[in-house]
């Protein structure tokens, strides 16, 4: 799981659900959901039909993964059957052959993972259940929250280095004007920001422009 934090949240949530099916007793499958200030960001399940629960939840607003990210709690679901409190999901469920569930929540700053697992017989996640569900949910909430960062951290050198780009095609573009024009570096860039406003470009833009067209753009520039 260490390695899934590197890559992405989903591929971490996907190991996540993995382990919930395999370690949890009496856990048939899972699902989990990544949140990000109160909105959902990412979900995985160990089957397709899981994740449509989730879904189900989303939509409605009401189900036992959203009652136990409110709650800070774990909130099961004994017997699908018999359930009257989440009508929408207990239908749902019921449809995917899905008889009893349990969902916990786990919070980290504005983050925020939820683990849900499901049995097709009724009243089978109990303590022990719990016991081991809240200890994989901890570690993958940790998880998810690294590759957020690392995904956040990705973004920030990505645009620091497009910033240095534009920085310098600026540049290249003054070297032009002030040898077409033989004026300073910052009547250069005042030339440049003066077409920016005119024309409603950026002076990034300018300074492309001039760097493809060469001295033909300055008679445009004017």
């Amino acid at each position: 799981m260490l390695n899934a934090a590197e890559a992405s949240a989903p591929r971490s949530l996907n190991q996540l659900v993995a382990d919930a099916a395999r370690e949890v007793p009496a856990c048939s499958g899972a699902a989990a959901v990544f949140w990000r200030d109160g909105e959902p960001v990412a979900i995985a399940a160990s089957h397709p039909s899981l994740s449509g629960l989730i879904e189900t939840e989303v939509s409605s607003g009401r189900g036992p993964a959203l009652d136990a990210l409110r709650a800070g709690r774990p909130v099961g679901c004994p017997d699908t059957l018999d359930e009257d409190r989440w009508p929408q999901y207990a239908d749902a469920a019921l449809r995917q052959g899905v008889r009893c569930s349990l969902s916990l929540a786990h919070r980290s700053g504005t983050a925020a993972v939820c683990l849900s697992l499901f049995s097709a017989r009724p009243r089978m996640l109990g303590p022990d259940s719990v016991a081991a569900a809240e200890r994989l949910v901890a570690f993958g909430t940790a998880l998810v929250d690294v590759a957020a960062g690392y995904g956040e951290a990705r973004r920030e050198q990505q645009q620091l280095h497009e910033a240095a780009e534009s920085r310098a095609r600026v540049d290249q573009a003054k070297g032009v004007l002030m040898y077409a024009l033989g004026c300073s570096a910052d009547q250069a860039l005042e030339r440049m920001r003066q077409v920016s406003q005119a024309r409603n470009l950026r002076v990034t833009e300018v300074a492309a422009r001039i760097l493809d067209r060469g001295t033909d753009a300055l008679e445009g520039l004017r």
